[in-house]
């Protein structure tokens, strides 16, 4: 991670807090209506909520934590993906709890709270997570690259969706989006300064 990273996490997270605190205005109201309509024939795109649904996610983030046993026997990277998809889970639903913003009025609606959306912000910890994970497990810079430029169209997609069934408005969605940026973000910071220190202590040890 660079500094751009650090500082576009820091972005998202103010854009979250602002969304947060400004979901309620006409302005926001406005652009939610504009996204909606926008989206509202692009049935295409519903589908792709299936891939964020949590018994999806959580079965493949089992998966993932298995591979890295076998393969890297990488604990700290076992529990990186426990922070960003297991604490992500708990940290959106406690927010949801917080904020309690009903979802949008239509037919069969659920009943849960609508910000931030959950298929967004765990659709982009699982995304970025599984491709991070990839990343450790590939010596090609170009799968790595690849699997970096899918994780983000389907991660997208996933949050989409939530706007074309009529799930949750687009800045519930964009919440989503910002909070689980910031959240990797941060995971996979402790991450590389915990591999960074292990490596060090092994040199001084030497």
């Amino acid at each position: 991670m660079n500094k751009f990273h650090y500082g576009f996490a820091a972005f998202t997270f103010v854009v979250f807090c602002t969304l947060w605190i400004t979901f309620e205005t006409h302005a926001i109201k406005a652009f939610d209506q504009r996204v909606a309509d926008f989206f509202s024939r692009m049935d295409f795109i519903t589908p792709f909520h299936y891939l964020g649904e949590t018994n999806v996610i959580f079965g493949v983030s089992l998966m993932a934590m298995v591979i890295i046993w076998v393969r890297l026997r990488d604990y700290k990277l076992i529990f990186f993906v426990f922070l960003t998809i297991g604490l992500g889970y708990g940290l959106y639903q406690f927010l949801k709890r917080v904020v309690e913003r009903p979802r949008p009025e239509i037919v069969d609606q659920l009943a849960t709270f609508s910000f931030p959306s959950g298929h967004a912000t765990h659709g982009i910890l699982f995304l970025l997570t599984l491709a991070f994970v990839f990343s450790k497990l590939v010596q090609s810079k170009k799968a790595s690259q690849i699997a970096w430029v899918a994780a983000i169209i389907i991660f997208m997609l996933i949050g989409l969706s939530r706007i074309t069934e009529g799930r949750h408005f687009a800045s519930d969605v964009l919440a989503g989006w910002s909070l689980g940026y910031t959240w990797f973000t941060l995971c996979s910071g402790w991450y590389k300064i915990s591999i960074r220190d292990n490596h060090r202590m092994h040199h001084t040890d030497q």
